[in-house]
């Protein structure tokens, strides 16, 4: 095995919950293992320009999985796109904000827009915290372009919400994707990280990722080297036995290595 390909999640793994920045290290370890012919990706629920601007020093040296690998962008290119069937997604849109109880806000996701159905219970203000581009609509019929992700943002927390729609709209792969979020999507991360490899010509286990949630699993269970991270939830952290802190203390020792 010799990894050429390396991916992780964003929100809860790179950047704990809360944090808008990326620490100066992961840059540093993304230009050398692109000198080395290893290629960097984020693989992440958010869409290409939060993720471009995030990683924006080291943009050219990755590959982007967006929207849960709804949407793969490499070189400022989208190279691949999974859309949900548009009537499945307006439908679930509409059961995500009618029972919700009031607690709920959607979010509809084109190719790099966010279509927001707001409720003033903070999504708007976490779109604009993590950089995404955004139009307020009121109903799922307006967005103009495919959909690729239906999410609904729990301001209260996704605990009483989990049961009511992770059932319900398996077909769309509907699961946790954060503390206050639960995604639906014809695709997944692994649908996505399966696209790159084929894209690039990469052995699956050639491929390091590292996740915290439960919408990394697909992801996690195809690649070579899974790692889960410290803070995940217990039955993620009994399901795969190399753990980590944080991503950067394995690729310092990867690299030290190798």
């Amino acid at each position: 095995m010799s990894i050429k390909l390396i991916c992780s999640d964003i929100d809860g793994t790179l950047l704990q919950y809360g944090k808008k920045e990326l620490e100066d290290e992961i840059f540093e370890q993304i230009r050398e293992l692109h000198r080395r012919g290893i290629l960097f990706c984020p693989a992440s629920g958010r869409q290409y320009t939060s993720l471009r601007k995030l990683f924006a020093p080291v943009a050219d040296c990755c590959v982007f999985l967006c929207e849960n690998g709804g949407v793969i962008y490499k070189d400022e290119q989208c190279i691949a796109k999974n859309p949900m069937p548009r009537a499945l997604a307006e439908e679930i849109a509409n059961d995500l904000w009618t029972r919700s109880d009031g607690q709920g806000e959607v979010m509809l996701s084109g190719q790099n827009t966010a279509y927001l159905m707001e409720r003033g219970l903070g999504m708007l203000k976490r779109i604009q915290f993590i950089g995404n581009n955004y139009q307020i609509i009121h109903d799922p019929s307006e967005v103009p372009e495919e959909i690729t992700k239906v999410s609904v943002y729990l301001h209260e927390g996704v605990e009483s919400y989990t049961e009511r729609f992770v059932p319900r709209w398996k077909e769309a792969n509907c699961a946790v994707a954060g503390p206050y979020w639960i995604d639906t999507t014809f695709a997944n991360k692994g649908i996505g990280v399966r696209s790159i490899c084929k894209t690039l010509d990469i052995a699956l286990a050639d491929v390091m990722a590292f996740g915290d949630n439960y919408n990394d699993l697909s992801m996690l269970d195809i690649v070579g080297v899974p790692y889960i991270m410290d803070g995940a939830a217990a039955p993620l952290r009994e399901k795969y036995p190399n753990h980590t802190l944080r991503p950067e203390d394995v690729l310092r020792e990867f690299l030290k290595q190798n």
